[in-house]
């Protein structure tokens, strides 16, 4: 369950891919949302957004109190640059960062619009302009800033996985592996 150091653990390597998957989902049902203009059909949209915010919000402190509390990471990959290992640190923190500010400007976008009720299916009625909102800016560019780091995270792993050669990317997946070979 917890990482060694050259690899994560179950619970690190769960929590890791069920955001990932979450984060898609949730940037996917975001952008589609702010372009469409049909209120039903946004509606629908943002029914399936909001709760699944809430979800990665709860996967993100999950895993910040797992290592803060509970595991270690796995130590830096020996041999790579500093400035990779300075980098790829970066990168997670503002992750987290991001989420975070994510969570809040959504919070705060669903609170002064006073969407929350539609959203949650307690009343009927149009969904407001949430560009009329001032957290709906920074949502925006948080969308925009995470899709940038979920680039920059899964080519570097690419990178590693098929340039470097280094079966690094298996230090993030179930089971043992030895530079890319199940043992």
């Amino acid at each position: 369950m917890k990482s060694s150091p050259t690899k994560y653990g179950s619970v690190a390597v769960t929590i890791h891919w069920l955001s990932a998957v979450a984060i898609l989902a949730m940037l996917g049902s975001g952008f589609r949302a702010a372009s469409m203009t049909d209120s039903a059909a946004k509606e629908a949209i943002l029914m399936f957004h909001v709760p699944l915010g809430i979800t990665i919000f709860v996967l993100t402190i999950l895993r910040l109190f797992w290592w803060w509390r509970v595991d270690q990471k796995p130590s830096p990959v020996a041999g790579d640059p500093a400035w990779q290992t300075l980098s790829a640190k970066a990168i997670h923190v503002l992750f987290y960062v991001v989420i975070l500010g994510m969570v809040a400007s959504g919070i705060g976008t669903i609170v002064l619009s006073g969407a929350g009720g539609i959203l949650f299916g307690a009343e009927t009625g149009p969904l407001p302009d949430f560009s009329e909102f001032l957290p709906r800016v920074p949502h925006g560019l948080g969308a925009r800033l995470m899709v940038a780091l979920f680039l920059l995270h899964a080519g570097a792993a690419l990178y590693h996985h098929f340039i470097k050669g280094d079966g690094l990317i298996w230090r993030m997946w179930f089971g043992s592996h030895d530079k890319g070979t199940r043992s």
